[in-house]
């Protein structure tokens, strides 16, 4: 049977609940353990997917089409393996099933409660994942804070299992805030026994606390936490900020968070953790040999959330090419015919990122019209991919009034429309194409050169609209590549040019970024950062003649 750590937070949001729950994770994984974690969100939505990106940030989609929270991304990103609708729950989808079920009678009559009907179904779906016999440990991470309203719930379910379960087979892990008052000069404990008493007033005893601290904690203030907090001194792990999120694992290690997991799980059938690769990763990306300004332009920069699988995917990138890539943000409402050489002129690559509405558009075609000019290498992602056909066929193919019909319905050359099976829907959540398909490559592309050579693969997708192949002909003959297919439906996922006219300009209709891990960085974001490299090294042979002696 598998065994369960609840991960609880206290004093702040965001203090790295999903880092520390995925950090444990990587640690058991690399003893030899199966693990997987699920994240459970207190909001009422259903799922993330209408929420807007300031709000929640990103909206992660998984293989199987599910639109979650952006902790799953961390997950996938630390473990290298997928997770599914499963693995993110919120109340929504929670009270959704309990009102189906009383509306089908299930209940038979009775007053349909909180207790134990909510709770019920919330132990119900923790305990889901570990029926499947595929794990060992299934860390499960508690949106929210405690004191939270809304967090109730989910608590009162920890408090159950708790009790049901033996003693070995559940452990609570609780991160909380320690604050360091510069003034005078000393670190707070107050906040962390507050937390951990509300905890307890609810009924969950945490058996390891994690505080959170810029400063050391010292002996002195361990003992006292775990006094008063009732756990042992070894069961009080610091979490001391880190220079990037990757480096958590090993500060975790070091503090023995997974062993004493592991001592209070009663388990004894593991080994010393293989982490070579992922130490030969960090060791890439705290000494890289180059940099790269990447500008990302899009609408949402103001929370960096908002595209953090983007952000993440060019740290992974960065390291394989042993580079640092320094993210420029540019946000596209502001961009003009004007402006564009001063905005973008210091860069060595550019990237035009995904969303929805008609905000920003103008400014991401003028961008890419600027990067495809001046030879600047350009990645399109989902509507950046499609900014690029709608600037191509202006610019190129002479269309001036070319639009995609989300932005104008009565655009004469629609060259982005609405998926045909798209027309019909009314309902916005989880409603778009979601999830993985195939893709067929063009064989000597550039999309084939950068999925090795592979006929076929599969990527995530979540959109409504599509290149229209109505004007299919048009731009091939016009010198756009169509280089990647569905396979079944004929819909165009990639479109490039050749690398004799641009040394890197691809578009693709999925969202790569999802599938990037420490140990397989996505290909696409990779070659896109070579290619960023050898632009920066060419512009620096430029400015300085002796180096570019030395590359003839």
């Amino acid at each position: 049977m598998a065994k369960y750590v609840f991960v609880t937070g206290g004093v702040t949001s965001s203090l790295g609940k999903g880092i520390i729950a995925a950090s444990l994770a990587k640690l058991l994984q690399a003893r030899g353990l199966r693990v997987t974690i699920q994240k459970f969100d207190p909001y009422i939505n259903v799922d993330p997917g209408t929420l807007n990106p300031y709000e929640h940030g990103e909206c992660y989609v998984t293989e199987d089409g599910a639109e979650t929270d952006l902790d799953l991304g961390h997950y996938e990103r630390f473990l290298n393996q997928f997770t599914s609708q499963a693995n993110n729950v919120t109340t929504g989808r929670i009270y959704q099933t309990v009102i189906n079920k009383e509306r089908e009678g299930a209940y038979l009559g009775k007053t349909v409660q909180v207790i134990p009907h909510i709770t019920d179904e919330i132990k119900r779906r923790m305990l889901l994942i570990g029926q499947s016999n595929k794990y060992d440990i299934i860390i499960t991470e508690l949106g929210g804070t405690v004191g939270d309203i809304e967090s109730l719930p989910f608590i009162e379910a920890v408090r159950q299992l708790q009790w049901e379960m033996p003693e070995e087979d559940c452990v609570v892990v609780h991160l909380t805030l320690i604050p360091y008052l510069k003034a005078a000069k000393e670190l707070k404990t107050k906040p962390t026994q507050h937390s951990v008493k509300l905890l307890s007033q609810e009924g969950v005893h945490p058996d390891i606390i994690v505080c959170r601290t810029e400063e050391s904690l010292s002996p002195e203030i361990r003992k006292k936490i775990a006094l008063f907090c009732n756990v042992k001194p070894d069961a009080v792990i610091e979490a001391a900020d880190a220079p990037t999120i990757y480096e958590v694992p090993l500060t975790m290690m070091r503090e023995k968070l997974d062993l004493i997991c592991l001592k209070k799980m009663n388990i004894t059938n593991y080994h010393e953790p293989e982490l070579a690769l992922w130490k030969e990763f960090l060791d890439k990306l705290k000494y890289p040999k180059s940099k790269v300004t990447i500008g990302l332009i899009g609408k949402y920069i103001e929370l960096q959330d908002a595209y953090k699988s983007i952000l993440e995917s060019f740290v992974h990138a960065g390291a394989m090419n042993e580079c640092k890539v320094q993210v420029v943000n540019v946000h596209s409402e502001f961009i003009t015919e004007e402006n564009v050489s001063e905005k973008l002129g210091n860069l060595d690559g550019l990237l035009v990122a995904p969303g929805f509405g008609h905000r920003g558009v103008e400014g991401k075609i003028i961008a890419v019209r600027y990067a495809r000019e001046n030879k600047l290498p350009f990645f399109g992602i989902c509507l950046g991919m499609q900014m690029a056909v709608i600037e191509y066929a202006r610019n190129v193919l002479g269309w001036k009034d070319a639009h995609s019909t989300e932005m104008d319905v009565h655009t004469p050359h629609p060259v982005i429309d609405l998926m045909e099976e798209q027309k019909k829907v009314t309902a916005k959540g989880g409603t778009m194409r979601l999830g993985s398909y195939p893709c067929a490559l063009k064989e000597g592309s550039l999309a084939s050169q950068i999925y090795a050579g592979k006929p076929e693969i599969c990527e995530r997708h979540r959109h409504r609209w599509e290149f229209n192949n109505a004007f299919l002909q048009q731009f091939e003959q016009a010198g756009l590549i169509p280089s990647g297919t569905n396979p079944e439906s004929g819909l165009i996922e990639i479109v490039e040019l050749s690398t004799h006219t641009h040394p890197f300009f691809f578009g693709v209709q999925y969202h790569p970024e999802l599938k990037s891990t420490v140990e397989n960085p996505q290909p696409i974001f990779v070659h896109f950062i070579k290619a960023a490299k050898e632009f920066a090294d060419a512009k620096n042979a430029v400015k300085n003649p002796l180096l570019q002696s030395e590359m003839i």
